[in-house]
């Protein structure tokens, strides 16, 4: 008598803690913070609507937030730094920088705002995907997010956040610092010299900035 062998398939409890996941997440993001989000994997948040965000790399990112300790919420992608600031703010970007004497220079900044999205990040907790995309500064469940976002207004902070101009020019001078490391490492120059044509002050020594689930 022959013996058929089944093939090989995911245990129901892994499969089921895969498929779980992402409606966790989905569904915390929907009901928990509002935010419009799109199913995975991965789950993606939709910008433009409660919140854009500015995108730099990771090295200016973590220099920015050892300067500035209220942003509003920050989150983690890979090698990227996303702060999520007001909505609407993404079409300004172009504007200040030119403004703020930075139009024309490379600094790897950019903003996300209406019709993009985002790699929604792992859940708080234990439980979050190596490699995904996590909160360096979360957002607080039960409490509106926009009123601690950056924005363009003429009449300084809100809701402890800096305004949309300080973070920006923050934001260029922490990019061409970072950038102007990476010319002068590349081309073999003393550690002392690098960064010497950067504008702005030294953010600073790092540790001095609580990163939350790190």
């Amino acid at each position: 008598m022959a013996f058929i062998v089944p093939s090989p398939r995911e245990p129901a409890d892994r499969t089921h803690a895969i498929t779980g996941s992402g409606d966790t997440t989905l569904r915390w993001y929907e009901s928990r913070l509002g935010w419009a989000a799109l199913a995975g994997p991965p789950v993606r948040l939709l910008t433009g609507l409660r919140f854009d965000v500015l995108d730099l790399p990771s090295d200016a990112g973590f220099a920015l937030l050892r300067r500035m300790p209220g942003t509003g919420p920050v989150a983690l992608d890979g090698s990227r730094v996303r702060l999520l600031v007001a909505a609407g703010s993404a079409d300004e970007l172009p504007g200040l920088l030119d403004w703020l004497e930075w139009g024309g220079i490379a600094l790897d900044l950019s903003a996300v705002g209406t019709g993009g999205t985002i790699a929604a990040p792992a859940l708080p907790g234990p439980c979050g995907v190596q490699g995904a995309a996590r909160w360096l500064r979360p957002p607080e469940p039960g409490r509106d997010v926009e009123p601690a976002l950056p924005v363009f207004s003429r009449f300084g902070e809100r809701g402890g956040a800096p305004d949309l101009v300080r973070l920006v020019e923050a934001a260029a001078t922490e990019c061409h610092r970072a950038r102007m490391a990476h010319i002068a490492a590349f081309r073999g120059a003393p550690p002392g010299a690098r960064g010497a044509t950067v504008r702005g002050a030294n953010p600073g020594p790092p540790g001095n900035q609580p990163l939350a689930f790190s």
